[in-house]
């Protein structure tokens, strides 16, 4: 992945009326990586989208797309870029192939190059079989591939990915993810929003947590999980329940929550290297064997959580003009 940016923004802000939708936002996209955009309903994710590819003015600040300042060379933005939004633009009557022909025409692709261009990323996205179906006839998990194809009909260098696995049934978004990293690998940096913390966890580089219009965290995934200071909980298993052991163990951690279930017991809190002296001492003085000892990572839901205070049910897609 190269070091350079692709993406400066500084003090970004935009208002409507008395609403800050984006407040004093800066940040950076590199060169080469999956940048993912995470927070609430109503945070400011596609506003600030909507300034980078031109279709919004900010009230304030300044933002540099491909080294072209977005107030002053916008057109230019507009060339090199590729805009995946949440619903579809392509149309329904014309054929899968079609579709990609026209986007290429409007995006200036030259006449000699469109059917080409179309037909390789037709197989790159695994729907040349369905070439001269009507777009509509297409699964819903085909459509997304297909509008995500017609966005990268022009060899964009970056592209922006809203929501792109919404509505997707288990295989048809699992597919797009796979495609996603294909697309890192040609080099092609990607901003992307997503609702599905455990895909922004898999997919992403870095992510950005945006509340209330201000970016409150951004970090690798790894880094985020582990700068939250969250506890690993730790899970025993016995070869039989045992009080004296749930006992004993709660005396000599008196600080920590200790929660039998049947066979198994979960304690919350504290070093798992610690935890694990008082357990194996404990189950040696209580006569209990033990079967296994597991550590549950935090993962970035409960990231998420513990950052923002919100429940991940609140990473509602937006609707309408939800900004």
């Amino acid at each position: 992945m190269g070091e350079d940016t692709v993406i400066t923004v500084s003090g970004l802000t935009k208002r409507y009326g008395s609403l800050l939708a984006v407040d004093h936002v800066d940040f950076q996209v590199k060169e080469g990586e999956i940048f993912g955009f995470l927070g609430p309903n109503g945070a400011g994710k596609t506003t600030t989208i909507r300034i980078l590819t031109g279709l919004s003015n900010p009230t304030s600040g300044s933002a540099h797309v491909l080294d072209y300042d977005i107030d002053s060379d916008i057109a230019e933005v507009k060339k090199q870029i590729g805009v995946v939004p949440e619903l579809s633009s392509l149309y329904d009557e014309l054929s899968a192939i079609d579709n990609l022909l026209f986007m290429a025409k409007l995006y200036g692709v030259p006449r000699d190059q469109r059917k080409e261009r179309a037909e390789q990323l037709l197989k790159m996205f695994r729907l040349y079989e369905r070439r001269n179906d009507p777009f509509a006839t297409l699964s819903r998990g085909m459509r997304r591939a297909l509008t995500i194809a017609a966005a990268l009909v022009h060899s964009p260098r970056l592209l922006f990915l809203d929501e792109p696995t919404v509505d997707l049934d288990v295989v048809a978004a699992r597919s797009l993810r796979s495609l996603i990293t294909d697309l890192r690998r040609q080099d092609i940096t990607i901003f992307l929003t997503t609702h599905y913390l455990e895909e922004a966890d898999a997919l992403c580089d870095r992510i950005a947590i945006l509340v209330k219009g201000r970016i409150v965290k951004l970090d690798t995934p790894e880094a985020i999980k582990s700068s939250v200071g969250l506890d690993l909980p730790v899970e025993i298993s016995l070869a039989a329940a045992s009080q004296k052991f749930v006992e004993e163990v709660s005396a000599k951690l008196p600080n920590l929550q200790v929660v039998p279930v049947n066979n198994k017991v979960r304690i919350l809190g504290g070093r798992p290297a610690e935890v694990l002296e008082v357990v194996l001492h404990s189950a040696k003085h209580a006569g209990v064997e033990v079967n296994a000892v597991t550590t549950v990572r935090p993962n970035l839901e409960d990231a998420f959580i513990k950052i923002t205070g919100l429940e991940p049910i609140m990473m509602a897609v937006e609707k309408g003009d939800s900004r």
